[in-house]
């Protein structure tokens, strides 16, 4: 970004005033807040009434440091943290007060809020956990545990996109700026244009779970091969999926209705790959790839087994998908994936 993050403005205040405020709102006992990066500067321009400031002076190593800095000085009386991200100026009071609530009946280890379908922050941590989240190394964040505690994790759908949305580019602020009501007002199946629905009945599907340069690049070349393309993402328009012929903005691919010839790849980059997959296998697609190294595709496997997903239907799943070629830049990757689609429907 050029500048310290939480200090980039919006609606005439800095990011993480947004942030402060709405969980000041909420029902949290206490406000530990992480610095790093002109720690001294986001001091002297934040409102932080009622925050107890721990400045990680490791933060250069990654976010594993920031939630141990933070975890190591939360009050020894408190049952759980909610890990906060001080780029997501829209999560409602409501909604980490929905979170502490949930926690507080089900003893839960771990609670996740979804929004249709999809896992979004803040997530809330029980503090039998802790132990764990202090043993991190490096840029690893919390959910590196989760796959051991399945049985413990509560998902909590709620009606607030802003769990989803968060600054990672100036256009990312930029759209924060135009408001989130455009993103909750958004259908839930998205067309490209008229002729949608038939090419659905008559041609191959590839469903492309994600929204980087290599989904985009998957669409593209889905589109060149005469595939029909569903787009699955919460927050992106069917004219900004160039090679889409529809949008699915909700995690649950019964909205696709059936189809035999279906085709999933899962590049979400962690976002909600243990639920794209299980909704791939759901629908009894033909053809399954997640884009993935082989240890972040083993600890995704792990958690669906822990799940009870079938040991069978898991083994089909292509992990990291496509043919070893080489492959290096997003267009590489996707003909390779795309190589393999095609490789898999003319052996059937």
């Amino acid at each position: 970004m050029g500048t310290a993050k939480q200090l980039l403005r919006l609606d005439g205040r800095p990011l993480l005033q947004h942030v402060l405020d709405n969980v000041r709102a909420s029902a949290a006992a206490e406000i530990v807040l992480v610095l790093g990066f002109e720690a001294e500067a986001i001091q002297r321009e934040i409102n932080l009434h009622q925050a107890r400031i721990t400045v990680n002076s490791q933060y250069r190593l990654g976010m594993g440091t920031s939630l141990k800095s933070g975890l190591a000085v939360v009050d020894s009386e408190a049952e759980g943290a909610l890990v906060v991200l001080a780029d997501q100026p829209f999560v409602r009071p409501q909604t980490l007060d929905r979170l502490i609530a949930e926690h507080q009946a089900a003893k839960a280890q771990i609670v996740i809020p979804t929004y249709r379908g999809f896992r979004g922050n803040p997530v809330l941590l029980d503090r039998s956990i802790f132990p764990e989240l202090m043993g991190l190394n490096g840029d690893t964040g919390c959910r590196a545990v989760f796959g051991d505690h399945i049985e413990g994790m509560v998902k909590v759908p709620v009606e607030d996109v802003g769990i989803l949305l968060d600054v990672d580019e100036r256009s990312d602020l930029e759209a924060l700026r135009r408001g989130s009501s455009a993103w909750q007002e958004r259908a839930v199946l998205e067309t490209a244009g008229c002729e949608a629905g038939e090419a659905v009945a008559s041609q191959p599907e590839l469903v492309v779970v994600g929204r980087d340069a290599l989904a985009m690049a998957l669409a593209r070349l889905g589109q060149i091969l005469r595939f029909t393309v569903s787009a699955v993402d919460p927050l992106l328009a069917a004219a900004d999926f160039p090679g889409a012929d529809r949008v699915l903005h909700a995690l649950d691919f019964s909205l696709l209705g059936s189809k035999r010839d279906r085709h999933v790849v899962v590049a979400s980059r962690g976002a909600c790959d243990e639920e794209a997959i299980e909704q791939a296998i759901a629908a009894n697609s033909a053809y399954v790839g997640l884009v993935a190294n082989r240890k972040r595709g083993e600890e995704v496997l792990r958690a669906l087994r822990g799940k009870g997903l079938p040991p069978a239907e898991l083994a089909s799943v292509r992990v990291p998908a496509g043919i070893e070629v080489g492959a290096a830049t997003p267009e590489e990757i996707a003909l390779a994936i795309m190589a393999e689609i095609i490789q898999q429907r003319r052996k059937s």
